[in-house]
């Protein structure tokens, strides 16, 4: 056990814990070859007075479940290189410690960036960053390593801030702890993730997740930590969090406050603004499958799409996704029959009957005239005869029947401005998604349905879809309120301020089924 006295002169104990690294043994026997490199990242910068005892505290009995512990100094100028390299004398550590020292200072993020790069070209699988100045307890490393095995984490915290109270016992300065929580409840708000502490130093990140974001496009300075819980976040990959003790002792910190905060602030409303596609950041620019959810606000396309479902009937659902209305349309006594490209096995809807097909090849559905509404939701955009698909498909609806098509407003202000810039951005979702073919404006939407053989008998304009953005589920009052008041600026000037347009219309003739001239 180690026992160090903080700055407030009082003593804190860190056990190591040797229940939690005889289960990781467990984990290691049961998975033989298959058990994970694990590498200890130790990032330091004037550390000399700290680095040996912050090694020396790793727990010895880790040392056959560790791949590697290797040191990164960051050009320091006082003797931390030398310091720690009077470690390898301890023949237990030389066999597993190697250290290095960059020939210039990169500073905190870019030497995160040099040991990150180094585990993935070791082929490590786990990387755990600890602090070379001691203020994070290595005894802590087993609680970080376990949750790979049990909980299949892929990236693991150490927070100060799952016991709050405790930071303030472990020395944290009552200024940093106030700043810390401020911070991170305006972070959650604002990216919507739930983490306790966003500006814990001690991590550990699967190489398989390093691998999937450019962390390498970083700052090189502190908010680098914040860049990459964005990257996390923008991969979808969830954060799981351990509780540790927190120590101030004699250690320097190098971190400007107030420009921290306003850097960490910056970077997180550069995150939202490029979902926005209002900014392009290509380090949020991450590989990942995204699956559209359903949207519960009342002003959401969704909804505004389900306001003129107003009979019981039967629905074609055409670009379904996975069934994302199927539950409400039932609920409202239609049976839907659903066509996407996803496969069968992964739709979770109980539509009445499912047919994989792309849209592209509509020529593949073949249906009786048996609908009574024909829904569209965000499709059109995506399909490159969407004259010849629009025409199509009118022999499938009744004569009395519906057609609903939403598609997103290019015209919206926030793309105006865009352009006024210079800036035309895609993205992998949103109205300038990477796979769509066609834009729409309110004349233009209107024109192709008369143009197709409709009579638009409706339009109805969308606010913006503050749910996704914030990943809201209906509870904050703030949000409620701006869906509301945004709504009321879509419903004045719809061509200006709608997100998407719900047009709704009804066959003209039914003339020459067969037509597919192309517009």
């Amino acid at each position: 056990m180690d026992t160090q006295v903080n700055r407030r002169g009082q003593a804190v104990q860190f056990p190591v814990d040797h229940s939690k690294i005889a289960r990781i043994y467990e984990h290691k026997k049961k998975l033989g070859k298959a058990f994970p490199k694990i590498g200890i990242f130790v990032i330091s910068y004037n550390a000399s007075a700290h680095i040996q005892k912050t090694v020396s505290r790793i727990p010895t009995e880790l040392y056959d479940a560790i791949e590697e512990i290797y040191i990164f100094d960051d050009a320091s100028p006082d003797r931390t290189f030398e310091t720690a390299n009077e470690l390898l004398a301890n023949p237990n550590l030389k066999s597993k410690l190697n250290i290095y020292k960059n020939s210039i200072n990169l500073g905190y993020g870019g030497n995160q960036k040099v040991g990150y790069r180094y585990a993935i070209n070791k082929g490590l699988d786990f990387v755990v960053m600890l602090h070379g100045d001691g203020q994070y307890a290595p005894e802590y490393i087993p609680d970080l390593l376990l949750p790979i095995f049990e909980n299949d984490a892929q990236v693991v915290f150490g927070s100060r801030m799952l016991n709050r109270v405790d930071a303030l016992k472990g020395g944290m300065p009552f200024y940093k702890w106030m700043g810390n929580q401020v911070l991170t409840a305006f972070e959650n708000f604002i990216i919507g993730t739930h983490l306790s502490e966003f500006h814990s130093g001690y991590r550990l990140y699967s190489t398989r997740i390093l691998k999937n974001i450019p962390f390498e496009e970083n700052t090189n300075e502190f908010h680098f930590d914040t860049q990459i819980i964005i990257q996390c976040r923008a991969l979808g990959i969830s954060i799981t969090e351990i509780p540790i003790k927190t120590f101030y002792g004699d250690e320097v910190c190098n971190v400007n406050g107030f420009k921290y905060a306003k850097d960490v602030c910056l970077s997180i409303l550069e995150y939202r603004l490029h979902q926005l596609h209002v900014l392009r950041r290509s380090r949020y620019l991450v590989s990942s499958e995204f699956h559209y959810t359903r949207k519960r606000s009342p002003y959401s396309s969704h909804e505004q799409i389900l306001l003129g479902i107003s009979n019981p009937g039967k629905a074609l659902d055409l670009g379904s996704s996975n069934g994302l209305l199927t539950d409400s349309l039932l609920q409202k006594g239609v049976r839907s029959v659903c066509v996407d490209m996803v496969p069968k096995e992964k739709v979770m809807a109980k539509c009445e009957q499912y047919f994989q097909v792309n849209l592209e090849n509509y020529r593949e559905l073949q249906f009786k005239r048996e609908f009574d509404y024909i829904i569209l939701a965000d499709v059109v955009e995506h399909v490159r005869n969407a004259p010849g698909m629009l025409q199509y498909i009118q022999r499938f609806v009744k004569e009395d029947g519906k057609i609903i098509v939403s598609v997103p407003n290019i015209a919206i202000w926030f793309y105006r401005l865009s352009l006024l810039v210079g800036r035309f951005n895609y993205g992998p979702k949103g109205t300038l998604d990477e796979t769509h073919v066609r834009f729409y404006t309110l004349s233009t939407i209107i024109q192709l349905m008369e143009r197709c053989g409709y009579i638009v008998t409706s339009v109805r304009p969308t606010g913006l879809p503050f749910e996704v953005v914030f990943e809201s589920i209906g509870k904050s009052k703030v949000l409620r309120a701006l869906d509301r008041m945004y709504y009321a600026c879509a419903r004045i000037w719809p061509r200006l301020f709608a997100y998407q347009f719900i047009v709704e219309g009804k066959i003209s003739s039914y003339v020459a089924e067969e037509g597919e001239g192309k517009i």
